[in-house]
């Protein structure tokens, strides 16, 4: 892979005072707390980071014209994961279901009929949230669709740091399209998909498409990336977003 001191993006040691600053401005006292608990300093390592891997499965790609159907978290640390603290939430969409969207993650209107609205079960969230650096597999969905959610919800949104495993993937990747001449000899596009991700480092299959299961799939992901490719010493500062 490319030299491990070479970041995913530009190193960003904002995120601790930034969270002093939000919160001083929210409104909300659930956010306020959050905020409140703290970042970790940028220069962290690593193997001292407080992890939560976050899942969101909703019902479209566009977080102005869909939901947030369920959500997923465990917290862990890249040397283990502690599943008796996952949670698993269903959650009613402000927007109606679509076929599509059952489709794929299985969630159905008596599912949601009797599910609670993101508000309700809000303060656990960002309970389980507060003081670790959330870890995502595509960061355009659960940081912008809780920001939004947030906004129609209290009029004001939320941010956060973000590990992103498929950002890794695709600096460890840049290439993964083929040339013209490479498909002619057979050559094959390199998928920065989660499942796929996973098999190049042999983690076992996992069925795709629940919050809680990617979630975890996502800290087991994160913690083959660092074994590979990383030092335990890597400040968080290298692949925060």
């Amino acid at each position: 892979m490319a030299d491990q001191k070479d970041p995913v993006s530009k190193s960003n040691d904002a995120w601790p005072d930034r969270f002093i600053q939000l919160a001083e401005n929210a409104r909300d006292p659930r956010l306020k707390v959050f905020y409140q608990a703290g970042c970790v300093a940028p220069e962290t390592p690593l193997a001292d980071a407080p992890l939560v891997a976050l899942d969101f499965e909703t019902t479209g790609l566009n977080p102005d014209q869909h939901s947030i159907v369920s959500i997923g978290l465990v917290p862990f640390s890249i040397d283990g994961i502690q599943l008796g603290r996952g949670r698993h939430w269903v959650v009613r969409p402000q927007l109606p279901l679509h076929q599509t969207s059952i489709t794929i993650h299985g969630i159905t209107h008596t599912d949601i009929d009797k599910a609670p609205d993101l508000s309700e079960v809000l303060e656990e969230i960002l309970e389980a949230m507060a003081g670790r650096i959330a870890v995502v597999h595509y960061r355009s969905i659960e940081r912008p669709f809780f920001d939004v959610a947030l906004k129609w919800r209290l009029n004001e949104g939320i941010n956060f740091p973000v590990i992103d495993t498929m950002a890794i993937e695709a600096h460890l990747y840049p290439n993964r399209q083929p040339t013209r001449w490479q498909k002619l000899k057979g050559m094959k596009p390199v998928s920065i998909r989660l499942a796929d991700s996973r098999t190049r480092y042999g983690l076992p299959h996992y069925p795709p498409h629940n919050a809680l299961i990617d979630a975890i799939a996502t800290a087991e992901l994160l913690q083959a990336q660092v074994r590979h490719h990383f030092s335990l010493d890597t400040a968080i500062k290298d692949l925060w977003l």
